[in-house]
């Protein structure tokens, strides 16, 4: 079955016509509607998603302000609740929720109602810890489906997730993990990377000394191999309980759990700043905000669709990430939607001994995947190294491209395309289409990215995103065109952060965010009731700050 991929923000437009009578003669005025009319475009997303909630929510937001905007207040949601609304029918069509590999060709099939039971075992297990509604868990864990379970498990009764990846030194881990005084500690005993065994039992007896919250740890034996070895490394860790077995329950228990309802704003996670200038800031998101933002961002404007739609059948989403970065947190957003994830665990560029930079390529043709996203330096290594996808199996499948993390260079581009063009063997390949986008931790999500309706040119991102009202601004809070400037969003988005951990009457959040600029500078007619301050992007918004990069 070949999936016809109309893109999704056309499906988008041809809804808002059909149930709101709305129709726009361009994306420009798509996306004005958008930016001015809050209330309308946000319920429209609501809506389209048929998002859930056991109670209704009162107004869309109550009041425009920066910081702490109110939106959907009365609402309940959580995150794993809205993944799990896919078990049944991804796993009878037939779809995998994750595929994951790593560098030593281990690979595992998580199936949906698997992955359900293993995150309502190890929710249980929490629980029977004492885990509560707002509790920190820690995780310090690869990019394995392990890692996926164990986020699901910790949001779904109410616990506040953040993560680290074992690539970190002790002193870098400790300076996120003491900020947030996490409760449990789910680690790992080693990773494999770059062709080497790494252990990290010693990594994980210093943070369990050195974090006196932590009351409970939980080992995930990924490094040891058998019975012995296994056994061997949770008694090194010990006292600890092994992960094999806290999601190992399959009872009428397990098959009863569901997530908790939570309020709009139930913190969901806790990312961090790069830590640059001092402490890295601990950022907290909320489940309803990260839900809503993150379905319009990966659907609409990355045009990822639901596995088990028609449209877009068979769909297999892949984006290189460590757990370090926060494009781990929009792999795994691919769960929300029916989305299977394909995942890989190790360096994309092989050893230092054999350097392979065809590592990744290989692994998409071996399984199948549809888009194919990774940082911009990613692309720019593999024409460095002489890359030739023809010479990396079946790439068939691949229909989009996606880069971030820093500005993809038009020679990057130009050389992507024209790999594509003379391997092509679909429309969609004659000339692949590119998702660049830019955003940011800060917001768990992106202010510039990609429309598969719009033209592309090399070098550039294609548009501001849907309900973003974003502009470049001088020094005086004056909007610039084809200048340098601040990177500003003059209107809130229901992902923008609840708050930082540890930061008493904001301080550290409006500093970091909403000084430079006074309040109400800005401010666009339409859809509001009172002046917003204006955020700043707090520096994540990487290669934005030129308006030329994002046309209307």
């Amino acid at each position: 079955m070949t999936a016809p991929h109309v893109p999704q923000i056309r499906l988008y437009q041809q809804w808002l016509a059909e149930h709101r009578g709305l129709r726009f003669d361009d994306y420009g005025a798509l996306w004005r509607w958008s930016i001015t009319d809050l209330d309308g475009f946000w319920q429209s997303i609501w809506d389209y998603f048929e998002l859930q909630s056991p109670t209704p929510h009162t107004a869309v937001l109550a009041k425009n302000v920066m910081p702490g905007a109110p939106w959907f207040p009365g609402a309940r949601m959580n995150y794993a609740q809205q993944v799990f609304r896919h078990v049944r029918p991804a796993h009878e069509a037939g779809f995998a929720a994750v595929v994951s590999r790593n560098e030593k060709g281990r690979h595992v099939e998580l199936s949906w109602p698997e992955l359900r039971r293993q995150v309502a075992s190890l929710a249980q297990h929490l629980q029977a810890q004492g885990v509560q509604p707002g509790d920190r868990v820690a995780a310090y864990l690869p990019n394995i489906p392990e890692a996926m379970v164990a986020f699901l498990a910790t949001v779904s009764i109410g616990g506040v997730w953040s993560i680290c990846a074992p690539d970190m030194g002790t002193n870098a881990v400790l300076d996120r993990f003491r900020q947030i005084e996490p409760v449990v500690l789910i680690a790992c005993d080693g990773v494999s990377y770059a062709g080497r065994d790494h252990d990290r039992l010693a990594v994980v007896a210093e943070l369990r000394a050195a974090l006196p919250t932590v009351r409970h740890v939980v080992l995930h034996t990924n490094l040891a191999e058998g019975e012995a070895a296994q056994a061997e490394a949770l008694q090194a860790a010990s006292p600890c309980a092994s992960f094999a077995a806290a999601t190992a329950r399959d009872d009428a228990a397990t098959a009863a759990f569901e997530p908790l309802w939570l309020p709009f704003d139930h913190p969901l996670w806790i990312v961090y700043s790069s830590g640059t200038t001092g402490l890295p800031k601990p950022i907290v998101h909320g489940h309803g905000g990260t839900v809503i933002v993150g379905m319009a961002l990966k659907i609409l404007h990355n045009d990822v669709g639901c596995s088990y739609h028609p449209n877009s059948w068979g769909e297999r989403f892949h984006w290189y990430s460590s757990t370090g970065w926060v494009m781990w947190n929009a792999q795994t957003s691919g769960l929300l939607n029916g989305t299977t994830c394909v995942i890989y665990d190790g360096n994309p560029g092989g050893s230092k001994d054999k350097p392979d930079w065809t590592t990744l390529w290989r692994f998409a043709a071996e399984l199948g995947v549809t888009f194919f996203g990774a940082g911009a330096a990613f692309f720019a290594n593999c024409i460095k190294a002489g890359v030739d996808l023809a010479a990396c199996g079946d790439l068939s499948a691949v229909r989009a491209l996606g880069t971030t993390g820093s500005p993809l260079s038009e020679d990057a581009q130009r050389w992507g395309t024209e790999q594509f063009r003379r391997i092509a063997k679909s429309g969609a390949q004659q000339d692949i289409w590119w998702c660049n986008i830019s955003g940011g931790t800060d917001f768990a999500g992106a202010f510039i990215g990609g429309n598969r309706e719009l033209p592309q040119t090399p070098g550039r991102m294609q548009c501001r995103l849907l309900g973003c009202a974003v502009e470049a601004w001088n020094e005086q809070g004056q909007p610039v065109i084809d200048e340098v400037g601040e990177l500003v969003c003059a209107q809130p988005i229901p992902s923008m952060p609840l708050y930082f951990v540890g930061d008493v009457d904001h301080q550290r959040l409006i500093g970091s965010y909403f000084d430079t600029y006074p309040p109400g500078q800005g401010r666009k007619p339409g859809g509001v009731t009172s002046a917003p301050r204006p955020a700043r992007s707090g520096g994540t918004a990487t290669g934005c700050a030129s308006a030329r990069t994002a046309p209307a």
